[in-house]
């Protein structure tokens, strides 16, 4: 089983933005972590349930990840994974259309407005799922605080505060 490290941003059934989104050039193409360069792989589209979804994954960071092959592993720090991260956002601010999105470890189940709503209630309530980013209609569904800050025109999140690898 693969443990990824990923952005994942879930598009609804908007495909135009979608493509669009899986189209874009990221600059510079190698991302930084500490003194590794990292390049990103190719971004996934796929069809999850009842929306798009689309992952852009890091090469040779995530753990059993099929698309590395046999490239060994960067052994990241909290602070490398960080760095990494707060990229990763900032190739998101350039997508438009999508619904819910979120940096991290394996973090499809937060950009599930149906898993959000039913297994994440409390955390969106208090603002503990820290990165996460939603469309201003999804954060006035789920009727969530006003503690939400703008991560650009039209999106609201709890601003990401960075990995921890220590599991606290």
């Amino acid at each position: 089983m693969a443990i990824c490290f990923e952005l994942v941003v879930n598009f609804g059934d908007d495909a135009e933005a979608a493509q669009t989104a899986a189209r874009i050039d990221p600059k510079p193409r190698v991302l930084r972590a500490g003194a590794h360069r990292i390049p990103l792989h190719r971004p996934m589209l796929a069809k999850v349930g009842s929306y798009i979804e689309l992952s852009i994954l890091p090469v040779a960071v995530s753990w059993g990840c099929g698309l590395d092959g046999s490239l060994p592993r960067f052994e990241l720090t909290a602070a490398e994974l960080t760095e990494l991260g707060n990229q990763l956002y900032e190739l998101l601010a350039q997508f438009h259309g999508y619904v819910a999105a979120k940096v991290g470890w394996d973090p499809e189940s937060l950009v599930d407005p149906a898993e959000l709503g039913c297994e994440w209630s409390e955390e969106l309530n208090i603002g503990s799922i820290h990165g996460l980013v939603l469309c201003e209609e999804l954060h006035a569904e789920l009727d969530l605080s006003a503690d939400y800050e703008v991560f650009q025109p039209g999106y609201r999140w709890i601003p990401y505060r960075g990995e921890d690898l220590t599991g606290d």
